[in-house]
């Protein structure tokens, strides 16, 4: 899969980047991230891309001729339905479904949006053009929101991963969030790993991980079991979790 990110700060995010899971990914060639700058396509000396919002008001809003003609270079070097995503506080909430359908794809144009914003008419302009947020919240800039999204669709890329399945059992897929997770020593501090990890039953280990990712979820993301269709067993299991919590 190809990235094309467009950023001001390029050499920054590429920093972020080239490590771990995502840096052996572009080495095992799973990956390819290109960085666009739209200060290349700025029409001064100084590489200057922002100006005073019209109507008043504080900060500055990057120009819409550069950042187009920068989204342009990326949309010739890309596929003609490749989407181009702005990050933006104003999109689309991106989550894991999101994560899924765009790891399918064989490339994505993501736009870092910087200052008080861009001038709307880019997004007008721009074919195949959505918004996309990480969440509630507002960053300086979408470098961290564009490395996020390039690690979350990332290790969906068969062959990223150093286990298949891994990403299978990450929080989210599903609608549930993970079930918790020990390792050596057995006990520690007085806290001892819970005996049906250490049983051997492969049947009751995935029996009471699938009970923990229920009653977590439950417990600190309800939204999402509203969303979703439980099972018959799945019911029992959030049931027995229940009753134990309350014992």
């Amino acid at each position: 899969m190809k990235f094309k990110v467009l950023t001001l700060f390029p050499e920054n995010l590429k920093s972020s980047l080239d490590y771990g899971v995502i840096g052996r990914a572009q080495k095992q060639n799973i990956i390819d991230i290109e960085y666009i700058n739209p200060r290349d396509y700025s029409d001064n000396n100084y590489g200057s891309i922002d100006d005073k919002p019209y109507g008043g008001g504080p900060g500055m809003v990057i120009k819409a001729d550069p950042l187009l003609k920068a989204i342009e270079f990326a949309k010739g070097r890309a596929s003609e339905t490749c989407p181009v995503v702005f990050l933006s506080p104003q999109g689309l909430l991106f989550n894991q479904k999101k994560a899924e359908s765009y790891a399918k794809l064989k490339d994505l144009i993501l736009v870092s949006g910087r200052y008080e914003g861009i001038d709307e008419r880019v997004i007008e302009l721009t074919e195949n053009a959505l918004e996309i947020s990480l969440g509630s919240f507002v960053l300086s800039g979408g470098e961290i929101a564009a490395s996020a999204m390039i690690d979350s669709i990332t290790r969906l890329i068969p062959g990223a991963l150093g286990h298949e399945m891994s990403a299978l059992q990450d929080s989210f897929t599903e609608d549930l969030l993970d079930y918790p997770h020990y390792t050596r020593p057995e006990l520690f501090r007085n806290i001892s790993v819970p005996k049906v990890l250490v049983s051997g039953n492969h049947h009751e280990i995935n029996r009471w991980r699938l009970k923990q990712a229920l009653g977590r979820t439950y417990q600190r993301r309800p939204d999402l079991l509203e969303q979703r269709q439980l099972s018959d067993d799945e019911t029992v299991l959030l049931e027995e979790y229940l009753e134990e919590l309350s014992s």
